[in-house]
């Protein structure tokens, strides 16, 4: 069974190579976008030279912190929406194009149960597509970090401590690995949905999927005048649980106006035990497992066309 997972996962990394590629494209961008922006800065000499003065002299090392934590914010959340896309695409093709493909015969030929093939497209959903995702992030970190210190150094200023000094890797890191990975978990039952589709619609997977949910939407708003099921479930994104309260006054130190310590922290704005005991993400998960099984069966019955 192990065995079989293993060489089912390799299977679905080289036959979806969008799996890796698409974290290299948005890293290759975001990189690009920092050179640009550095090569811009670099021709207000005058107000760079009063910047890099100010950063290496005036300020603390939670506002530099702060400074470097954004920068890590912005470029995650790009990552983070090609994941969402990139995961609904492999969800709705998996299953649907190896009927399309007739690859599915040679598949059925081999020692590999139906549950096994759903459960490896299940897992690379929800875990394989976003570690990659993690990688590309950390990959993305590095590189302009190394760019913007050598940038910093050639200005004259002391790169180490502006840029190395001043930013929190794990933190950054862990955080991003925890929310990627909770999204994927508190997302499951539209990866099961997608799952599900891709193994019975016989064509426009992407418009299977999404059409009955938006009708059901408009139904229930349009014929009981209630909105349950577009607040519950196609609202589903805007709710997980893992996020503590932000409060922007605790941000600053009010006596000095400075960034108050560990508020950049973005460890400290997790709280992974909430998230754990929510009865909104292990109904979700029991709503994946439901429409999975519901995959498995409509694999194993369904024609190869």
């Amino acid at each position: 069974m192990i065995n079989h997972q293993l060489a089912l996962l390799k299977r679905e990394v080289w036959e979806h190579r969008s799996i890796w590629l698409t974290p290299v494209a948005i890293a290759i961008v975001v990189t690009l976008g920092v050179l640009a922006m550095l090569m811009f800065a670099s021709g207000f000499a005058a107000e760079l030279d009063i910047a890099i003065f100010g950063a290496q002299n005036i300020a603390g090392d939670a506002e530099r912190q702060a400074i470097l934590t954004g920068f890590f914010l912005g470029t995650s959340w790009l990552f983070i929406i090609a994941l969402a896309i990139l995961t609904i695409f492999y969800c709705l093709d998996s299953l649907y194009a190896e009927r399309k493909d007739k690859s599915i015969l040679f598949w059925r030929s081999l020692p590999v149960t139906d549950a096994e093939t759903v459960i490896s497209k299940l897992i690379t959903a929800i875990i394989i597509i976003p570690l990659v995702t993690v990688l590309g992030i950390i990959a993305t970190h590095l590189v302009n970090l190394i760019v913007t210190s050598i940038w910093v150094s050639m200005k004259g200023a002391d790169g180490g401590m502006l840029i190395w000094g001043s930013v929190a890797l794990f933190d950054n890191w862990m955080a991003a690995f925890i929310v990627v990975l909770a999204s994927g978990i508190w997302m499951s039952p539209f990866i099961g949905w997608f799952l599900l589709v891709s193994a019975y619609t016989k064509r426009s997977p992407l418009l299977m999927a999404f059409m009955p949910p938006i009708l059901i939407g408009l139904l229930e708003g349009i014929i009981l005048r209630t909105h349950f099921f577009a607040e519950n479930v196609l609202a589903r994104g805007d709710g997980l649980p893992i996020f503590r309260s932000a409060d922007i006054d605790n941000f600053f130190d009010k006596e000095e106006w400075r960034v108050a310590e560990g508020a950049t922290s973005l460890l400290e704005h997790l709280d992974v035990m909430q998230f754990l005991t929510s009865s909104g993400m292990w109904a979700g998960v029991l709503i994946c497992g439901l429409l999975s099984t519901g995959a498995i069966y409509v694999r194993r019955y369904r024609g190869e066309s």
